[in-house]
């Protein structure tokens, strides 16, 4: 467990004015096993939309960005060293006390982007693919989904959208955060008695 609380979790997300992007959930028997029928792939686009990379860990939020154009392992690095190095420095953690989470997409995967974490000593969590049920951060999203639709009135454009965001991710409070790594033990076990089916994550 001690070592699930070392991790800085990291995503990109794509947050819609009119709708979330990524899957729908619908109502089941919760003694039933969760199957391909429960879970519902939303498209990927949306002109009125707007994509963020964020982290969070065990010590609460860090900071996030709103991603302008087209995302690629450039732009990623510089995203890693300025966002991922400011939430080090605001969370007063030093290279020895962290190991950094991202998935398998091919800008994170990139010889120049190892490299840049090779040369900064950032210890990385090997992942494996295809598996957004054990990444935490998942939830995270959703929980931001949530409550922004919970936001009163409308949400007008963009520009709106990315200041509620903002609103929204400094209000999600530490213990949120405790809760969601807590999961972890539970997460990989359920995510193995599946064999690389759908869990309740």
């Amino acid at each position: 467990m001690e070592d699930w609380r070392k991790v800085i979790w990291s995503d990109e997300s794509k947050f819609m004015i009119w709708n979330s992007d990524g899957r729908e959930w619908c109502w089941r028997d919760p003694k039933l096993p969760m199957t391909s029928q429960h879970v519902k792939p939303t498209v990927k686009y949306g002109k009125d939309s707007v994509m963020v990379w964020g982290c969070f860990s065990y010590f609460g939020v860090g900071l996030c960005c709103k991603i302008d154009g087209r995302m690629n392992g450039e732009l990623y690095r510089e995203i890693l060293a300025d966002e991922l190095m400011r939430t080090m420095s605001m969370h007063d953690l030093g290279i020895n006390d962290v190991i950094f989470q991202h998935d398998n997409d091919p800008k994170h995967a990139a010889h120049e982007t190892k490299r840049w974490l090779s040369e900064h000593r950032i210890k990385v969590l090997d992942w494996p693919a295809y598996s957004p049920d054990l990444n935490p951060i998942e939830h995270l999203w959703n929980e931001m989904d949530h409550r922004l639709r919970k936001l009163p009135g409308n949400i007008s454009n963009k520009d709106d959208l990315w200041n509620k965001i903002q609103q929204v991710w400094n209000e999600v409070d530490i213990e949120f955060c405790l809760k969601l790594i807590d999961t972890m033990q539970q997460r990989i076990a359920d995510v193995l008695k599946a064999s690389g089916g759908y869990t309740r994550w």
